[in-house]
């Protein structure tokens, strides 16, 4: 799927807002704003909408986290799973990776518990109305948008020994052709029985014993008591200044703060001579984010587990270490191990009384693990496929622990007051997204579709820097000059993430929506 670089969209204007990567569910939380909701109803609905309408990203039995301004400050909200404890490392200590499918695959699944929690804190509506439009699309069916038939048609391969999956996400083995109307009935009932429970059945209810129940079978070792005992955590966001404007990330085990060291090892170059052109700059952003990305892979993990804490890593000292290893006219090597993949959705609101939301939910890999619950359209997470089985990684897989997490919401404040709540789906590209919408929004003061709109970089796993064909010829060659091996990839491609993104001006916001991608900015 190629998207040509003239489909530009224009920015949206508005007092509420919704800005997400499927127009159905844009729609759904649009929907809930204009009957009276605020921002988190709007987020709440958009999220649970997703599950249905953009099911080879998300489902049910995703994870999610969430950045919140409720009008006077920020909050974090951490609604990831542990890994059930009666697994351990010795499980897996022959494994060169960590299965990829299958309950071994599978941490406890956390999005419902965000929904449940945001709603508690900070919802106005009734948590039942918030599930309306999603059950109405499961129930009644919804047409499949192009982009997503493609990442349907592109991920079955995986998933051909799971009999559920085939019942529930085919059509007699085959994936949907855009415009063809699905239907997951299955889903729709689980929803209202998590809606009418607030969340209760899927924890320690009727769906709680139905997951437990197939795990046993199928030679999982999810418990009643990994559900019973799971919550999602309020957290304080981590942050770091750059170019006047502050950066908001979740901390680990997340990979949002692989962004901030990377602004502050570019904060040790302000003023510099050698950031004077255009070349230079990029140059020493993409080997910033380098060094960034090779000491999160190393450090990052279940925040109880690591050898560095927060404060060390995000630490001047670290930063100016770092920020020495740069060379103006040549690159690093460094090799990153990170075995990063990712499928994700991200969304994010605004309402007219102030309150903005960033909110992102995964279940990883596309689909995730395979396994869909039986009789429910619950599709589980693979969530612990991003532990590492190498014995002294503070990564390393193990019972009752956080895996590394690759979704990351953002926010962007300035002297305490919001400026931008922005995110960028798509495994190892999420941090290095951060980074460039973040260094042109505070460069440039662009509109925030002209932000998305602009083509992007991304170091792969292979060494190579990846390119969109649109960035211009002079750059591109610079690069290589500089020892940059660079691969052009056209734009609209799947390799460079999909962003969404809202300002706040003085008499409302701005919006934009990724135009690789099926979804929109709505507002009113």
């Amino acid at each position: 799927m190629v998207i040509r670089p003239d489909s530009h969209r224009s920015p949206i204007y508005g007092d509420n807002v919704v800005s997400t990567s499927q127009p159905l569910a844009a729609q759904a939380g649009l929907t809930i704003l204009s009957r009276g909701g605020n921002a988190i109803d709007a987020a709440i609905a958009t999220a649970i909408t997703l599950t249905v309408v953009e099911p080879t990203m998300n489902g049910i039995g995703s994870d999610a986290f969430c950045i919140v301004w409720d009008g006077t400050q920020l909050h974090g909200l951490n609604a990831s799973g542990k890994y059930p404890k009666d697994w351990n490392y010795k499980d897996f200590a022959q494994n060169q990776a960590m299965p990829s499918v299958g309950w071994a695959s599978i941490s406890v699944p956390g999005a419902v518990s965000a929904w449940v929690e945001l709603s508690r804190r900070f919802g106005c509506m009734d948590f039942e109305k918030l599930f309306e439009p999603a059950i109405h699309y499961a129930t009644k069916g919804f047409l499949v948008s192009s982009i997503i038939s493609d990442q349907w048609h592109q991920q079955l391969h995986r998933f051909d020994q799971f009999k559920e999956f085939q019942r529930i996400f085919t059509a007699r083995g085959k994936a949907p052709q855009p415009g063809d109307r699905f239907y997951l009935p299955d889903h729709g009932d689980s929803l209202r029985q998590i809606a009418s429970t607030h969340g209760e059945s899927f924890y320690r209810g009727e769906l709680a014993n139905r997951m437990v129940e197939d795990s046993k079978k199928n030679h999982g070792r999810l418990s009643l008591a990994d559900l019973h005992e799971h919550s999602s955590h309020w957290v304080d966001p981590i942050s770091i200044k750059h170019l006047g404007l502050e950066l908001h990330e979740m901390p680990p085990s997340g990979q949002g703060i692989a962004t901030l060291i990377a602004l502050g090892i570019l904060n040790q170059f302000e003023g510099c001579t050698t950031q004077s052109s255009q070349l230079a700059q990029l140059h020493i952003e993409i080997e910033a984010m380098k060094l960034a990305l090779h000491e999160v892979y190393s450090e990052v993990s279940d925040p109880m587990h690591m050898h560095k804490t927060v404060d060390e890593l995000l630490s001047d000292e670290l930063h100016s270490a770092l920020a020495a290893t740069i060379c103006a006219n040549k690159t690093l090597k460094l090799e990153l191990h990170q075995p990063i993949t990712s499928d994700t959705v991200y969304l994010t609101t605004a309402d007219t009384n102030g309150m903005m939301v960033s909110f992102i939910q995964s279940n990883y890999m596309g689909f995730g693990s395979g396994v869909v619950v039986p009789n429910t359209g619950i599709s589980l997470q693979n969530r612990a496929a991003g532990f590492s089985t190498q014995a002294n990684h503070p990564n390393c897989v193990d019972g009752n622990k956080f895996p590394f997490h690759t979704i990351i919401p953002g926010f962007i404040t300035s002297d305490g007051q919001p400026v931008s709540s922005f995110g960028v789906m798509g495994g190892d590209m999420q941090a290095q997204g951060h980074l460039q919408l973040f260094r042109s929004l505070a460069k440039q003061s662009l509109n925030p579709q002209s932000i998305v709109n602009a083509p992007r970089w991304k170091l792969n796993k292979d060494g190579t820097l990846l390119v969109e064909e649109t960035f211009g010829a002079e750059i591109v060659n610079g690069l290589e000059s500089l020892g940059h091996k660079i691969r052009k990839i056209p734009y609209g491609t799947y390799d460079f993430g999909a962003a969404q993104i809202i300002t706040k001006g003085t008499h409302g916001y701005a919006a934009g929506s990724e135009p690789r991608r099926d979804g929109q900015a709505v507002t009113f």
